[in-house]
C-alpha cells in the first residue's frame, strides 16, 4: 500500500460528532491495486470473471483498456480508508452497519489507485446508548475527475461510560 498524508477529523467523545454534521470529514491516503491484488480477490471470492484476472485478454476484448478491478474489491476498500478519516478518542467499539447505497460510477484498472473523501450526513442517538453515523463517500480514481465507486454508509460508534 502506497501512502500519502491523509486528513483526519478527530474529536474526544461522541458528543462532539453531531457539531461535524453536514462538514467534510477528510480524505484518506491513497491505496495501490496492483493485478496481485485482484487476483488474490478473485480466488477469495471465486470471481474470476476474465475482465479482472486475465490481463491479455482484458487489454485486447475489453472497452476498458485492460483488467479491473472488482468493483466489490474497491467499495471492500473503504474499511482501512474510513479508519484514516475519523477517529473519536472515547469509542470502544465501532461496527459497521450497513449501506444505504453504493453505485459503482468508474472502473478501476489495475495499477490503479483509489482514497476516499467522506462527509458526515447525520448523527442519530441509540435508544441503548452510542450513535449512528451516516457518512456520504466517494473513492476518488486518481487520474479521474468521476469517482470510482460513490457510497452512503452507516455506522455505529460505542463507549463505555466509567
Amino acid at each position: 500500500m502506497s501512502t500519502t498524508a491523509a486528513t483526519t477529523t478527530r474529536v474526544a467523545t461522541l458528543a462532539d460528532l453531531a457539531a461535524l454534521e453536514g462538514t467534510s470529514l477528510g480524505t484518506s491516503s491513497w491505496i495501490d491495486i496492483p493485478q496481485q491484488r485482484i487476483d488474490t480477490f478473485a480466488d477469495a471470492t471465486g470471481d474470476h470473471q476474465w475482465i479482472h484476472v486475465d490481463p491479455e485478454r482484458a487489454r485486447a476484448e475489453s472497452p476498458f483498456g485492460g483488467p479491473i478491478a472488482h468493483g466489490y474489491l474497491t467499495l471492500s476498500l473503504i474499511i482501512p480508508m474510513w479508519d484514516e478519516i475519523l477517529t473519536v478518542d472515547s469509542v470502544t467499539m465501532a461496527v459497521n452497519y450497513g449501506l444505504n447505497k453504493v453505485r459503482f460510477t468508474n472502473p478501476v484498472p489495475a495499477e490503479g489507485r483509489v482514497r476516499l473523501s467522506a462527509t458526515l450526513q447525520s448523527v442519530e442517538e441509540l435508544p441503548k446508548g452510542g450513535v449512528q453515523v451516516t457518512v456520504a463517500g466517494q473513492i476518488e480514481l486518481e487520474g479521474s475527475e468521476r469517482p470510482a465507486v460513490v457510497v452512503e454508509a452507516v455506522y455505529r460508534f460505542f463507549e463505555t461510560h466509567p
